[in-house]
């Protein structure tokens, strides 16, 4: 039951509604600073007789070793509930971006995840937590002056289907960066 209802979420988050930030952001200004910060956020819903709603941020901040290497730090909050079930998923770790021409970069993400469940019906709580390490890659889209778009997709390497909390390695990810 916990792996369906893991899958669940993790379907639910994947196709999610991203937000984004505007690209006119009044009185700031990077000039010769190697800090970028960014991110993605979701909101989603289930439909049907159990119903659910999730919620989903992930604040980054890197520091540009160079122009094509980013070194940061990611953390990762999800939150979701249903008629059936309740979970929270707080993770947090380093990354790595390297890229090739402002178009194409390649990822690699360390997460680690607490994560605690509570099923509705048996009144039953689980908690435990979680590495996750995510090898990927994806496109850039330029925005505006120092803002891009990444669309892209990661797997986690450490995933194992029969002891994850996940309902997948895969995970597909839109995001906003200010300060390339």
């Amino acid at each position: 039951m916990k792996k369906l209802i893991s899958a669940l979420c993790i379907l639910l988050f994947s196709v999610s509604a991203f937000s984004q930030i505007g690209t006119n952001i009044p009185n700031v200004s990077l000039g010769n600073s190697k800090w970028t910060f960014g991110g993605y956020a979701g909101l989603g819903g289930a439909f049907g007789g159990s119903g659910g709603t999730s919620i989903y941020l992930t604040p980054r901040v890197g520091y540009k070793v160079d122009e094509s290497f980013e070194l940061g730090l990611a953390t990762n909050f999800t939150w979701s509930t249903s008629k059936y079930y309740s979970a929270t998923n707080i993770g947090i770790g380093p990354f790595m971006n390297y890229y090739f021409g402002r178009n194409i970069y390649i990822n690699g993400t360390f997460q680690e995840y607490f994560v605690n469940q509570k099923d509705k019906i048996n009144n039953t709580t689980f908690s435990t937590n979680e590495a996750a390490l995510y090898l990927g890659g994806g496109y850039m889209q330029k925005l505006g002056e120092h803002v891009y778009m990444q669309i892209g997709g990661m797997y986690n390497v450490l995933y194992k289907a029969d002891k994850s909390v996940f309902g997948g390695g895969f995970v597909p990810n839109i995001g906003i960066v200010y300060g390339l």
